[in-house]
């Protein structure tokens, strides 16, 4: 992407609304892929382009520590908009590597040894559900984190070859909020738990009061740029 395109659809997706904008992407005539770890901004995603019956894929990494209330979440999902979500899956012949070297929860132990948890778990997956696509959409939004501040609406993403697209960039919890609402969305119950973002089980807690919406992930490292590796341009910088 040159520059003077990047700045056009910057633009561009900035003056649509949601459905405009998602609907830009899957009419593009090339593959999109939306990337879902059920939160409420991805239910939003989900349901939006549901209802568009927009032409884009749905999938989950399924890292094998997810929360009950997640692993359900997704069939709830699937029966509210009619959809089938497909599910990506770590190799089962690395996590046992990992649990041997590391403990099954070595994570903790060190910020080395939980990158290459997340590495296995959800990197290696993700490459796999991006194959082939053109455009990668997202539930990135700029008020979720203070890295996060400056998410863009499109970024190149050099590393996978592929647009990422964060057609929520600037919409508050508020209007993530009030869709949701408005259009029955199916939303995780530790949402009103206090779990504004919620990842892999033995990796997120509860927020306390006054806290970032992210800082219940990966809580033990004192890094306030935390991130599991999935986001890596300048929206997670």
């Amino acid at each position: 992407m040159t520059l003077s395109s990047k700045i056009d659809l910057e633009n561009t997706l900035a003056a649509l609304d949601l459905e405009g904008r998602l609907r830009l992407v899957a009419e593009s005539g090339r593959p999109a892929v939306f990337t879902t770890s059920l939160g409420i901004e991805d239910q939003v995603l989900t349901g939006a382009i549901a209802m568009a019956g927009l032409p884009i894929r749905i999938v989950t990494l399924d890292t094998g520590r997810l929360f009950d209330e997640t692993l359900q979440l997704i069939e709830d999902t699937e029966a509210r908009f009619g959809i089938a979500i497909e599910r990506f899956h770590p190799r089962q012949e690395a996590v046992d590597a990992y649990v041997a070297e590391h403990g099954r929860n070595g994570f903790y132990e060190s910020v080395d040894a939980r990158h290459a948890c997340c590495h296995i778990r959800k990197l290696e997956p993700l490459s796999q559900a991006l194959e082939g696509a053109a455009y990668w959409i997202t539930g990135l939004r700029r008020g979720q984190s203070g890295n996060r501040a400056t998410t863009p609406f499109c970024e190149e993403d050099k590393t996978r070859h592929l647009t990422k697209i964060n057609p929520l960039a600037d919409w508050s919890i508020a209007d993530i909020r009030a869709f949701a609402e408005r259009n029955d969305v199916p939303l995780n119950p530790l949402h009103e738990r206090g779990y504004p973002s919620i990842g892999c089980a033995p990796c997120t807690r509860a927020i306390k009061p006054g806290e970032p919406e992210r800082a219940g992930r990966w809580w033990w490292e004192n890094d306030a740029k935390r991130e599991c590796g999935l986001h890596v341009g300048s929206a997670a910088r």
